[in-house]
């Protein structure tokens, strides 16, 4: 069967800094990125991305700091307006979007799961999941049914009237999961959601979100620095360094045919034979 596209990304770029336009141009001319900060004081996030997310994939991007990866998610909903390019979901351009259509796009189609909390320390574990149903203005007996779902999905049934502060690092995340799927987005942003976490509670945090994408059947884009975890969770990966992209494939592909030796630095640290048999138990 033929995938079908969510969201097509096309010549992307984000700069930051006072000069944005001067600063394209001399990207486009091959100027070196110190010499356009020091005679724009603008810097380059992301450079010329090209690439489409599918209907339903795990599409994860990953790259050491600074080289673009959580700029280029935020460029999706429009947290970081873009300098040059489109973004096509669902035949609209996001990058085109008025103010109000962003926020409709943001109550009801694509929602964000951050590396902090971002929890009301203040309201119960519902009130927190049933905050973006609130905002759509959802009744609210319904707004409590669909928040109590979205908890047995998380697997905290039973855990609603807690408040954050009485919660495990894990389980505040986990909330912050359930208040995301609340909604019923078709897109799931997730910013290094689990990097905060205890080794531990991280890896049982990555087994659970593996069944857990299958069942919700969402468009997922997940955002790591760590290779480990790309190939675990991902469906395709997508790597950045200096703003550029520098490879995109199955994990597989990755881990088979490196395509530049940045690539293979981040290879040399996995167990391929172990991270093979991995990928095939989990395909």
């Amino acid at each position: 069967m033929e995938k079908q596209v969510k969201i097509k990304i096309r010549n992307l770029y984000k700069i930051f800094g006072p000069r944005p336009k001067t600063a394209l141009d001399m990207y486009l001319k091959k100027k070196s990125k110190s010499e356009i900060l020091s005679k724009t004081k603008s810097t380059l996030g992301v450079c010329g991305v090209s690439f489409d997310i599918y209907q339903g994939e795990t599409l994860v991007i990953m790259g050491l700091s600074g080289s673009g990866k959580s700029t280029l998610l935020r460029c999706l909903n429009r947290l970081h307006e873009t300098t040059q390019g489109s973004i096509i979901m669902d035949g609209q351009d996001i990058v085109q979007m008025d103010y109000h259509k962003v926020l409709e796009m943001r109550r009801h189609k694509m929602s964000m799961v951050f590396q902090k909390f971002a929890l009301f320390p203040h309201k119960t574990v519902l009130e927190n999941v049933e905050f973006g149903l609130e905002i759509q203005k959802t009744p609210e007996y319904l707004r409590k049914e669909k928040a109590q779902k979205a908890l047995e999905q998380v697997g905290l049934k039973g855990w609603d009237q807690f408040y954050s502060p009485q919660l495990s690092g894990g389980m505040q995340q986990r909330v912050g999961l359930a208040r995301a799927l609340a909604v019923n987005p078709d897109v799931l942003l997730m910013d290094e959601p689990f990097s905060a976490l205890d080794p531990l509670i991280r890896t049982d945090m990555q087994d659970e979100l593996l069944p857990l994408r299958k069942n919700i059947q969402k468009t997922i884009v997940f955002v790591t620095h760590d290779l480990a975890e790309a190939i675990k969770l991902g469906d395709r990966i997508v790597i950045m360094k200096d703003g550029e992209l520098v490879q995109i494939g199955t994990p597989k592909e990755i881990l088979l045919s490196p395509s530049t030796s940045y690539v293979e630095k981040f290879v040399e640290s996995i167990d391929i034979e172990r991270a093979l048999e991995n990928i095939a138990k989990n395909p």
